[in-house]
This record gives C-alpha cells, structure tokens and sequence, in this order.
C-alpha cells in the first residue's frame, strides 16, 4: 500500500526557477515591445542565443517559456501604437487601429491584456481533457489534413462580405499561398544559423503594409479613459470562444491564430472590433498552454518557441513549464497597460511617417539577417500582396494562404 504524496519545496532549486522564468519575462516584455518583432521571430532569436546561456537547461527552456507567453501579451502595444491610419481610412484598418482612432486605446489595451488572462485561466484546466480528445482525434485528422485546410480556405473567402470582398479575399489568398509555394521551400542565406524564410513573408504580408498604410496619417490621436464597455459577461464568452480556438491552433497544422479568431468571431453574434480584440489576444495566449500539451502528447511543436525550446537539451519538465506560462502570463497582464498607455503617449508625440520608414527600415534589414537577399526580395513581394485585403475591405486572415495553400497541397 502507498502511503500519502508529498509534495517537496527546495528553496534553492525554487530561487533559481523564479530568477530564470523572471528573466524570460523581462526577455519577453523587451520583444515584445519592439516593433516588428513576431513572436515567430523572436523564437528564432531564442533558438540562437538560448545554447550560449549558462545554467541547467530545465531552467532555460522555463525562460524560454516565459519570454514566449510575456510577448504574446505585449506584442499587442506596438502593434495598436504603430501603423495607426488616416481616420478617413479607418473603415478598412484593423479592430484595434479603429478603437485606437476612436480615442479607444488605452480601452483596447486592458481589453487585450482581459482576453490574453482569462485564455490562460481557462486553457490550464481544458488542457488535459482537449489533449485526451486530440490523442485520439489527431490520426484522423492529419489524414485529412489536405481537404480540412481547403475547406478552411475556401470558408476565409465565402465568409467575406460582398463581392469586392471576397474578390480581394480570394486574390490575397491565392497570391499569398503562391508566395509561399515558391518561397518557403528556400534555403535562407541569412547572417544567423537558424534563419528562417518565415520571417520576411510574415513582415511582408502583414507588418510593411500596415506601416505603409499610416504614411501621413495623423498617427495617435489623444486617448479617452480606459473604462472597458463591454460587459464582463460578453468579455467571458469571448474570451472562452477564443480560448477553444486556440485549442485548435494548438493541435491543427496550418490554422494560425489569425484564421481561428476569424472562426471564433463569426460563431459569436454581433462582434465588433472590441470583441475581435479580445478573442485575437485569448486565441494566442491561450495556443502556448495547448502546443504545450500537444508537444508532449504528440510530439510535434506548433509554435515557434517550442520549435526553438525542442533546439536546446531541455526536458519537457510540464510542472515547471506550467509554472512558467503562469507566472509569465500573471506579469504581462499587469505590463499590457501600465506600459501600454505610457507606449501610446509617446508614439503619439512623434513623427507618424518617420517612424513608420523607420520600422520599415528595420524590417529589411531583420529580413536581411534572417534570409539574406532572397529574405529581402521576400519581403517585398509580400508587401504587396499584402497591401491587397485592405484596398479590397477584406480581412487580413486571408494572407494566411501562405501557409494553408502550402500544406493543403
């Protein structure tokens, strides 16, 4: 007969894992405020440096962990403060540009940081059962995967409103999936080891034309207070409707974070871009609990940070990883707006069209880093793909194509 668990705490070992996952949050809160950064990106940066540092590797791949969820949290500042339009454009700009024009931001921000806490209180607990059922669901599905991700692309197109929209949603589709038939197969020729042709098509299709966008426009406008107006049971729904989108990113090759959003926002009634903002931040937060599982359940990482952390010697410690996530995610809810108004402030003193050549500027040159040549003339070819959804009043999603179309095929 076993006697009782107990459950041991060493101080030392217990000191040393805070200070790392304390680190990897710090890590994390840099990243994610730099514009132009993709968490995809800096997972590669991550895989480079992470050999290099000393300590046990449990205890640098939990920082590795925690840098990852800290920027899933913060990457929403940036990406709210910067590329903000014309308020003549708002109507074809993104949900968050929109609240952000609207004098809404600093609203946004706490929306972001509400729908990013919640995915991570609610994918804990979902993780295993969503995990079990995945187990036995998995086979199926990567026999299927082929017609399964058609089918998501053909209901990205059929789901746009009217005709210009779905027009726009079909060429930013095709075009951006013929973009990454050609281009992901490259070997990338950049100045790191672990470079990757993801990062300048990503830059291209979905960072440069929101820049190029904002060039003379009024940049950001005064903020309102932060009272958040959605009410805390719509905030819930939302939040758990993203939370099981995320489980799917998780799990599914091929549906980006971008895509289940898409999904999860049609299946609610009534959404607007408060709701997309909520929902957008739970399905990424919420996809590093559930690539979590489905990496030690499955064995296949499905994002890039695990695709960086499986580089390294670190063992898959789930307690501490978990322990990670959490605390991780405890820190940036608390960082999205006390950094984030003060973000807001000071773009919105600045020059918009500097700032913006400036962030485009950097942009080539991390795609020179990642790929070389090939990574810049990437870029490039993916801009203007990617200046397509917006002319046309389609969403964004649709460049995801460079993806889909790829592993579909």
């Amino acid at each position: 007969m076993t006697g009782p668990v107990q459950f041991v705490v060493h101080p030392e070992l217990t000191a040393a894992a805070l200070v790392a996952i304390a680190g990897g949050i710090a890590l994390g809160t840099v990243s994610g405020l730099v514009p132009g950064i993709h968490a995809n990106t800096f997972a590669l940066g991550l895989a480079t440096v992470a050999p290099a540092v000393p300590g046990p590797p449990r205890l640098v791949g939990a920082a590795m962990l925690a840098a990852g969820t800290t920027h899933t949290f913060l990457d929403v500042v940036p990406a709210m403060a910067l590329g903000v339009p014309d308020p003549a454009m708002a109507a074809s700009a993104l949900p968050s540009h929109r609240l952000v024009i609207a004098g809404r931001g600093r609203e946004a921000l706490r929306l972001s940081a509400l729908g990013s806490g919640l995915a991570v209180a609610l994918a804990v607990p979902l993780a295993v059962p969503v995990t079990l059922a995945m187990t036995y669901l998995y086979p199926t599905v990567r026999t299927h995967l082929g017609p399964l991700l058609a089918l998501v692309a053909v209901a990205l197109v059929l789901t746009e409103r009217g005709r210009r929209s779905r027009i726009g949603a079909g060429v930013a589709l095709v075009g951006s999936g013929a973009l990454g038939v050609v281009v992901l197969p490259i070997e990338p020729d950049g100045l790191v080891s672990v470079g990757s042709m993801l990062m300048p098509l990503f830059a291209g299709l979905f960072g440069a034309p929101v820049l190029i966008e904002s060039i003379g426009g009024d940049g950001v406008p005064p903020q309102d207070d932060a009272t958040v107006a959605l009410s805390r049971r719509s905030i819930g729904v939302v939040a758990l409707t993203g939370t099981v989108a995320g489980a799917i990113v998780g799990y599914v090759p091929g549906v980006t974070a971008a895509i289940a959003a898409t999904g999860a926002l049609a299946a609610l009634s009534g959404s607007g871009p408060r709701e997309f903002v909520v929902a957008t931040s739970g399905v990424n937060t919420a996809t590093a609990v559930f690539a979590l599982f489905a990496l030690v359940a499955l064995e296949t990482p499905r994002t890039g940070v695990l695709v960086a952390f499986e580089q390294t010697d670190a063992p898959l410690a789930v307690g501490l990883l978990l322990v990670s996530v959490t605390v991780a995610a405890t820190a940036g809810f608390v960082l999205v707006p006390l950094v984030g108004d003060r973000y807001l402030a000071v773009v919105g003193t600045l020059d918009t069209t500097r700032l913006a050549v400036a962030v485009l500027a950097s942009l080539v040159g991390l795609g020179w880093v990642f790929a070389g040549p090939v990574g810049v003339a990437s870029l490039a070819a993916g801009t203007v793909i990617g200046l397509v959804p917006a002319r046309c009043g389609a969403r964004r999603a649709n460049l995801m194509g460079v993806l889909l179309v790829p592993l579909a095929l």
